[in-house]
């Protein structure tokens, strides 16, 4: 999954001369996060952050009581005087995880997509959270199962064919390193179609094989191991 399939594409930026103020009351009408900041010929210079423009409002940029003063103090404060310079970007072509990762990595709340020098979109913390919501399957609903593997070649493809010889349709498959078990892998599995099983009968037959560490159902989640 890539940065193109799941980015905002219609971003309000700010330009380098554009008010304080104004982008302030854009991002409360809006709701918006981070601004990309762009020069005459459109291309990315800056990102200012709601955090930015809060710090801003009173302004730790203007000394004394400037914000009272007609014309200037605040209302001459631009972008371009709050603005991160050369803020960390990403291309179209971004696989997701790895924006996910930079997200966490650097605590920011979004990334300018920019191709070619050119700003084509921004990708968020929420954007990051639809795409997840859609490949773990969560939006269909289903059951998921929490199983632990060796974290060797072959018992995943073994649990994928039990799945199949009990005629369960699964919608997405996450694995990932036990941070408590060195040598094992837990595989979470959604199942969308249980075929004419019920949970209780797929639980009895993943237990007799398998380590099963949880079950979620009807957003339930089931301890086993």
């Amino acid at each position: 999954m890539l940065v193109r399939d799941w980015m905002t594409i219609n971003v309000i930026s700010l330009g380098v001369n554009s008010s304080v103020l104004d982008a302030a009351e854009i991002l409360h009408e809006k709701n918006i996060r981070q601004f990309p900041v762009i020069d005459r010929d459109a291309h990315l210079v800056g990102i200012v952050s709601d955090r930015d423009i809060r710090d801003a409002l009173p302004s730790k940029f203007i000394p004394g009581d400037g914000l009272i003063k007609q014309g200037g103090g605040l209302a001459t404060l631009t972008a371009s005087d709050i603005m991160t310079l050369d803020p960390l970007t990403v291309t179209s072509n971004t696989a997701m995880d790895a924006v996910a990762e930079i997200l966490v990595k650097h605590r920011i709340g979004g990334l300018p997509v920019v191709d070619n020098g050119d700003l084509k979109g921004i990708i968020t913390q929420a954007d990051v959270l639809r795409f997840l919501c859609a490949v773990s399957g969560s939006i269909r609903g289903g059951t998921q199962f929490g199983i632990r593997l060796a974290a060797r070649p072959g018992p995943l493809a073994e649990l994928l064919g039990e799945f199949k010889d009990m005629g369960l349709v699964f919608t997405s498959l996450f694995t990932a390193n036990d941070p408590r078990q060195a040598g094992s892998r837990n595989a979470c599995i959604r199942v969308e179609d249980m075929s004419d099983k019920s949970v209780e009968e797929v639980v009895e037959v993943l237990q007799e094989k398998y380590e099963l560490l949880f079950y979620v159902n009807e957003g339930i989640t089931v301890d086993v191991s």
